[in-house]
């Protein structure tokens, strides 16, 4: 049997492979554009939940999803590199910049408690830059977890003599942004019904490049025959 499926292959003429292969070609784009579409979709829901401050548990989840989704998923994607565009396969890196600003500001503010206590000989410092940057927060309409007030902070404090101390201790009590960066890679092939089609289009390519390469050395041994 498999001596009789070899024998109806090699029946099979290189123009049926070509007929054969422009829809499955269109199959396959089609298929990846969905995959691609449900890793955005899954990826913009965790996005949105960090926009709307949702809780730790419900970006957990969400990110499990996308994670799941994305690493047994055949997912091309193109990405913005430092103002270029590059093909990779996975979500590309995105940022967490809500919950980030939250963390941040959580340990400003626990940064506050402890440096303007009036026992403290920099309790100060900290206080008048929180004045300075409370009215400009009113002023712009920034809210108290605004990036753009964490940063009016630690311009301010920047400015005081004494304010090295409290830099280093404000500094190292900030959360790494790293801590929210995320990036899940797909793999270049799953065992998924894209993976497949994908597998019996590469299939028919190379058998048609072979039979292209045979038929050219066949036309150049004729001229010297």
């Amino acid at each position: 049997m498999k001596k009789r499926g070899r024998i109806k292959f090699h029946r099979v003429k290189t123009w049926q492979l070509l007929v054969i292969l422009v829809p499955l070609l269109f199959i396959d784009a089609t298929l990846l554009r969905a995959n691609h579409v449900q890793m955005t979709e899954l990826r913009d829901a965790v996005i949105a939940a960090d926009a709307a401050e949702e809780s730790d548990e419900v970006i957990a989840e969400k990110l499990a999803a996308l994670k799941d989704y994305t690493l047994n998923n055949i997912v091309i994607n193109v990405v913005d590199d430092n103002g270029e565009q590059r093909v990779t396969f996975g979500t590309g890196p995105f940022y967490l910049e809500h919950t980030y600003i939250r963390a941040a500001n959580k340990a400003l503010a626990e940064a506050e408690a402890k440096f303007t206590d009036d026992s403290n000989p920099n309790g100060n410092i900290y206080g008048m830059a929180s004045e300075i940057c409370r009215v400009q927060a009113i002023a712009n309409g920034w809210s108290w977890d605004d990036a753009n007030y964490i940063n009016c902070m630690m311009s301010e404090i920047q400015k005081y003599p004494a304010a090295d101390e409290i830099q280093d201790k404000i500094v190292a009590s900030l959360p790494s942004t790293e801590l929210y960066r995320w990036e899940f890679v797909a793999p270049v092939w799953a065992p998924t019904l894209t993976g497949w089609m994908i597998l019996i289009t590469l299939v028919i390519i190379v058998v048609i490049l072979i039979r292209g390469l045979v038929w050219v050395i066949l036309r150049i041994s004729l001229l010297f025959v």
